[in-house]
């Protein structure tokens, strides 16, 4: 069985006559975290979006656990199952509780009983700190406690690689540690991760391997201690010179 979970080939993706995504290469090993950066309107999250197909891409191929997603007789509900994905807005059903909104994708798609259901979403809801808050529905949580939610709603359907996309970039500065606790965790423990996020330094200690996009290319790619550390190409190195030096970029 390959060890390559995700793979993305020659993706094009426009929006009208804009083009978006311009022949985007991508793979993601089994146990591997990847970050993607980059300048906002880069195409980092159209990218992350084409990878479970929420964006349906104008050509190349995208193949996830041996699933060609981009095939049209893919069946694309049964691909998806093992694609956990996190957004930056939440998206959790302001209607149900917490331990709802854990269940109601495991007894619908998987069709686990609710006796297991409950059991694996409490199970995740204490993994990210938050077994006390089952009951609790989202609006009486802060932001960064419902993504730690969103994040175990995810785990919950087991899947064999997680898709973030930006996850802290709509919290309090406050917040942001706890969400990243909880990734530094699911990295340690071997989940297979494909991250887009503005947290250099995350991405500097977690990332196996760090993607810096701009303008709908990969412009460099590499290890973290190489592509942050030690950029080679001058578009990484400008967006890295104000991101890490925030006083300074407007000089």
């Amino acid at each position: 069985m390959s060890d390559l979970i995700v793979e993305v080939s020659d993706l094009h993706k426009a929006f009208g006559r804009l083009q978006v995504l311009k022949g985007i290469d991508l793979s993601v090993r089994r146990g591997e975290v990847v970050c993607i950066i980059g300048p906002s309107g880069s195409g980092k999250s159209t990218l992350l979006r084409c990878v479970n197909l929420l964006e349906e891409p104008n050509s190349g191929t995208v193949t996830v656990n041996g699933f060609e997603l981009t095939d049209p007789d893919c069946d694309l509900d049964r691909a998806r199952r093992s694609i956990g994905m996190v957004f930056q807005g939440f998206n959790l059903f302001g209607h149900l509780s917490v331990l709802d909104n854990l269940t109601v994708a495991q007894r619908k798609v998987l069709k686990r009983d609710k006796a297991e259901a409950e059991r694996i979403a409490r199970d995740n809801l204490a993994k990210v700190g938050l077994a006390e808050k089952a009951g609790s529905m989202p609006a009486q949580l802060s932001g960064g406690q419902q993504q730690r939610v969103a994040i175990a709603r995810a785990l919950s359907m087991e899947p064999s690689v997680m898709l973030f996309d930006e996850p802290t970039s709509a919290l309090d500065p406050e917040l942001v540690g706890d969400v990243l606790k909880v990734m530094r965790q699911l990295a340690d423990e071997g989940m297979t991760m494909l991250v887009v996020t503005h947290e250099m330094q995350f991405a500097r200690e977690v990332a196996d391997t760090v993607l810096f996009m701009d303008g709908g290319v990969v412009v460099e790619q590499g290890p973290p201690q190489q592509v942050i550390g030690n950029p080679q190409q001058e578009r990484t190195q400008t967006f890295l010179s104000r991101v890490l030096n925030p006083v300074h970029s407007e000089d």
